[in-house]
């Protein structure tokens, strides 16, 4: 590279030795500071007692799992919650844990909850409303997975995305918001019950970790994104991922109606969080 001296130097020289100067600067209290923060963001799965057990005496020390469905978002949370899991003997069996500068307070209730329905116990949902940072993602699909036997495993993704992020070539878009896309791994053999995700959209956060490792361990994997205007909880854009019963009717015995009186109280939380005079 020629400066404006006619100074002639190596880059590849420069950025070594600027490395090397970082490194030799970094003393012990920074290094500790680090390997804190590092632990902090660690991400935890917990499991119950029982799966626990089955897991340690399993010989890969992993779940039999046929059907892992991962709900991101509020409303695609909500919506497995009352359209699935108020119709079955559904018992929270585990969880995830995690910290960042967004999340709350971790001595609360975890923001990923997942869920085993006693008479299909080959079968579960996790429910994921906390943000995970981009570092997270990583070991969080990593986490998970490592307990779940892969061998015979579907995966289904419902996520929720805003309107604003959907790309269109279309000067006016035709079928208005909520719609739903979809996006498959090269396994999955069935056909979504939606329209693929054109490009040149694409997918970001847990659903697309999600989908990437199941592409790369080659597991079959369907994700449903639900484009929508409205973030929070909405029993309109809930109602868009209706079309994922027909697959998840298939898993266990589901109640097609849906469950006002939990639609109402997940209505009313929204609505309370977000009045400026309470």
């Amino acid at each position: 590279m020629a400066t404006f001296f006619g100074e002639v130097v190596s880059v590849y020289s420069r950025a070594v030795q600027e490395d090397e100067e970082d490194l030799d600067d970094e003393n012990e209290e920074d290094q500790q500071i680090r390997i804190e923060i590092e632990q902090k963001r660690e991400v935890h799965v917990n499991w119950c007692p029982e799966l626990t057990q089955s897991i340690t005496n399993s010989p890969d020390r992993t779940l039999q799992c046929s059907d892992f469905v991962i709900a991101v978002g509020p409303n695609a949370a909500g919506f497995l919650s009352a359209y699935v899991l108020n119709s079955g003997n559904w018992v929270a069996v585990g969880s995830v844990s995690l910290w960042n500068e967004r999340t709350k307070d971790s001595s609360k209730q975890p923001g990923c909850v997942i869920y085993r329905q006693s008479d299909c116990p080959k079968v579960l949902i996790c429910q994921c409303n906390s943000y995970i940072a981009e570092d997270q993602l990583f070991r969080w699909t990593e986490k998970v997975f490592a307990c779940i036997q892969q061998r015979g495993l579907n995966v289904m993704v419902l996520s929720d995305c805003s309107m604003a992020d959907y790309k269109t070539p279309d000067s006016l878009f035709s079928s208005g918001a909520p719609f739903l896309r979809a996006l498959k791994s090269s396994q999955y053999g069935s056909q979504p019950v939606c329209l693929l995700l054109e490009q040149p959209n694409i997918v970001t956060g847990l659903a697309a970790a999600v989908l990437s490792h199941c592409q790369v361990q080659r597991i079959p994997a369907i994700l449903y994104q639900c484009y929508s205007d409205v973030i929070n909880p909405d029993s309109v854009t809930m109602e868009t991922y209706k079309p994922a019963l027909t697959c998840l009717s298939k898993l266990s015995k589901l109640d097609t109606c849906l469950s006002t009186e939990i639609l109402r109280k997940l209505v009313q939380v929204n609505e309370t969080q977000s009045n400026l005079y309470t």
